[in-house]
């Protein structure tokens, strides 16, 4: 197989193959990683967001930092030694967390790198993904081929990215950042019922949604 065959294969919309992307982006081909992006922009801008609400109180601009996040990643992906999209995702976590750890330090105003801190940032970029995986989706649910081939977190964040705006944005405040139905009431400026009744219909929407056969 040529290296444009290999290319044209791990590009096919029905046959996305991770790993052979992955051998293409750290050979050099841009555009394989730049696929690879794409395919995780969802995801991984997801995780940015859930850290800039929590750490640096919306005081950046998520999608230039997921720009920052992507740039990063295109600079360093040829020391990157892993081969499947597990690894690829926890490589891309520790990325985002030590961009994030420059922009707490920004804010503070401290000049030292501070190790506790970026190590920090990654744990609660690993909790931010495990809770995708974990609480969005009732445990009878059965998933679809799709998801069993994938990483779910990342099928997840896909889903919650095509529901509407209001049902996408209960369900993150609600299930991924934590906050109590008055809470979100209150960010949202509706009523607690009316917040009770959107994250019910969006819950339901969300596993349809996953349980759909790829």
């Amino acid at each position: 197989m040529t290296k444009r065959q290999a290319h044209d294969a791990g590009q096919s919309e029905a046959g996305f193959d991770p790993e052979l992307l992955l051998v293409l982006a750290k050979a050099g081909d841009g555009a394989a990683l730049g696929q690879l992006l794409e395919r995780y922009r969802n995801y991984m801008g997801l995780l940015v967001r859930l850290q800039v609400g929590r750490r640096l109180r919306r005081k950046v601009d998520v999608e230039d930092l997921l720009q920052e996040v992507w740039l990063e990643i295109h600079r360093k992906i040829v020391t990157f030694r892993g081969s499947c999209e597990r690894e690829f995702l926890m490589w891309v976590r520790r990325m985002i967390g030590s961009i994030l750890a420059n922009q707490v330090r920004h804010f503070l105003g401290t000049k030292c790198r501070d190790l506790r801190l970026e190590r920090a940032l990654v744990d609660d970029l690993d909790q931010s993904s495990r809770a995708l995986d974990r609480g969005l989706i009732a445990p009878q649910s059965t998933p679809s081929q799709q998801a069993v081939r994938r990483e779910h977190a990342v099928i997840l964040a896909d889903a919650l990215q095509g529901l509407p705006d209001d049902y996408r944005e209960v369900i993150i405040l609600r299930q991924l950042e934590g906050l109590s139905f008055p809470d979100v009431a209150r960010r949202l400026g509706r009523t607690e019922d009316s917040v009770k009744n959107v994250w019910l219909r969006a819950l339901a929407r969300l596993r349809r949604t996953l349980e759909e056969p790829a």
